[in-house]
């Protein structure tokens, strides 16, 4: 199953010469930036205030943790579009000795709610706009429960950078601005959207200053009483009676039983590295299956923006993603272990349907079965604790519906579910959706490597991939693995998305393939990176995604 290629990068350029397996150089005559290098810490956010706030905390003496959850406040004031504290968040923790933890907080669907109400009412599909999207928010539990587990600091330490952008405000940055005047008549269905994300009707311009004093307010409270002043009281009364009003059916009664839990990471080997996902509800086993599928190939001598690279991931993404659809939610419902995706035989009988010359039609059922928009961050402390930490409200503004005396715009997930007759992800009273969201981490030799992690919903799995296989296939540093030009399937026709950057001589032979390709108007997904560069005495080595606004800093 090898394939050979000439090994290209950056318009037709050979690849820089290798110095144990990294980067002695990148060209500083083309556009791009280097990755950032440290010998303490570190963080990795999609907004430069986040990474500043995340910064400040750990050197205030914060830990990694106190610091992610500083920036995540940060980014759910000034990435309105991306995140919240009307949404879920995910992490994975590695301590220094390489222990590893995770932490979900995804929330559930209201108990009150069935398939068969919805569909009584007319429903075909649970709609990203809908109503009835709206889940549970778990991010406020999850982050105190980090705190908690990981951090010195309370909420009132960690909170007060946001609350201070809520209230006297922050200036809009390049991205967001792009992306929020895409959304104006999305918001302007909800009164309470309106008021608090709109200007007169319109999108704020990059550089323009906005604020969120409810959101201000509501933070303030939670710095005070803790994440039981999100869950029990005003704020969880508000939320249930807007979503009511509009025939959903939330109650303060499902916000006050969310509760955060401990899970224990999937991990699989790859290049040497170990690789950790969090197993369902979340879909980062799908990540874990493409790497089992790719040991299955031979990339070192294809060209990381040729063709034949793209065709094999896309092909091995198809299957990969097609078995999430059909078995992955809420794995109290689920049919499968997730570990029995992970099977050798089942990796093997998925590989040995992969053409290097022809494409794949979407596949049975019985083939798939073992048994036959979103903010990233990434800190390590000077004590050498990682935390991968991602938090969303799934869709751009996530439903569009907002608590506007609180400030809370409440997420969609649940378009997640599925109501589908006997589907494992079939909406029902008080199960979690499979969710999108994936924070990722990597060992070497035991010890933490990396710690990582690809926005872009859907796209998670292939971008975890992606990223690895730039660094460990090709030797890629931290910014170049994530810089490197991405391709996506779209998930309902298999057909194939490309950024601009990817070369026109590649999108061509992919067309001669069979594969219909696509050039995506806007950017595949974000991500960040922070690496553990032991081999010249400990320091870090961060990347953070151009796509977004964002950087890598550290000291």
């Amino acid at each position: 199953m090898m394939m050979r290629g000439i090994l290209r990068w950056r318009s037709g350029n050979t690849l820089p010469k290798y110095k144990e397996g990294f980067f002695v150089f990148r060209d500083f005559h083309a556009p791009g930036r280097s990755a950032v290098y440290a010998p303490h810490a570190m963080a990795a956010t999609s907004h430069p205030l986040a990474t500043n706030a995340a910064l400040e905390i750990l050197r205030e003496g914060g830990t990694a943790a106190d610091a992610a959850v500083a920036a995540m406040a940060v980014y759910a004031v000034a990435e309105p579009h991306m995140t919240g504290i009307g949404g879920d968040c995910f992490a994975i923790v590695a301590q220094p000795d390489g222990t590893l933890s995770g932490m979900n907080s995804s929330g559930r669907a209201p108990k009150n709610v069935s398939a068969d109400k919805l569909i009584a009412d007319g429903l075909l599909d649970i709609e990203p706009h809908s109503v009835h999207a709206i889940t549970v928010p778990g991010a406020l539990r999850g982050w105190e429960k980090m705190l908690k587990d990981h951090g010195k600091f309370s909420f009132e330490q960690v909170l007060q950078r946001a609350i201070g952008y809520a209230r006297d405000g922050y200036a809009v940055s390049p991205r967001a601005a792009f992306d929020w005047k895409e959304a104006v008549d999305f918001l302007k269905r909800d009164e309470g959207a309106t008021e608090l994300f709109l200007k007169d009707g319109h999108a704020p311009v990059a550089g323009e200053v906005m604020r969120n004093p409810q959101l201000a307010e509501t933070l303030e409270a939670i710095a005070k009483g803790g994440a039981d002043a999100f869950y029990h009281g005003p704020i969880a009364e508000e939320i249930a009676a807007v979503v009511q009003s509009k025939g959903g059916y939330l109650t303060a009664e499902d916000l006050a039983a969310h509760e955060a839990v401990d899970l224990t990471p999937v991990t699989t080997d790859y290049r040497g590295v170990t690789v950790a996902e969090l197993p369902p509800n979340g879909q980062g086993i799908i990540a874990l299956v493409m790497l089992e599928l790719m040991k299955r190939f031979d990339w070192t001598d294809l060209d990381p923006m040729g063709p034949e690279r793209f065709h094999l991931q896309m092909e091995i993404a198809k299957l990969a993603y097609s078995g999430r659809d059909r078995f992955l939610a809420d794995p109290e419902f689920m049919e499968h272990d997730p570990q029995a995706f992970l099977d050798p035989d089942y990796i093997d009988g998925l590989a040995k349907l992969i053409r290097t010359d022809a494409i794949l039609p979407r596949q049975p059922e019985d083939v798939l079965s073992p048994k036959s928009d979103t903010v990233y961050l990434s800190v390590v402390d000077e004590n050498g604790l990682a935390v991968s930490f991602i938090n969303s409200i799934y869709h751009g503004f996530g439903s569009g519906i907002a608590a506007p005396k609180s400030g809370v715009l409440l997420q969609n997930r649940g378009a997640c579910f599925t109501l589908e007759a006997d589907h494992p992800n079939q909406i029902a009273g008080g199960k979690r959706p499979m969710h999108t969201i994936i924070p990722a981490m990597a060992l070497k030799d035991g010890l933490p490597y990396m710690s990582f992690g690809v926005m872009g919903g859907g796209y998670q799995p292939c971008g975890h991939a992606h990223v690895l296989s730039n660094h460990l296939d090709y030797g890629m540093n931290m910014q170049e693995a994530i810089d490197c030009p991405r391709m996506f399937i779209d998930e309902k026709s298999l057909s194939l998305q490309a950024e601009t950057s990817v070369p026109a001589e590649t999108v061509e032979a992919l067309k001669a393939l069979g594969h219909e390709v696509a050039i995506v108007a806007s950017p595949i997904g974000g991500g960040q990176a922070i690496m553990f560069d032991r081999a010249n005495g400990g320091g870090l080595i961060g990347g953070s995604d151009p796509r977004k606004d964002g950087c890598a800093l550290g000291y």
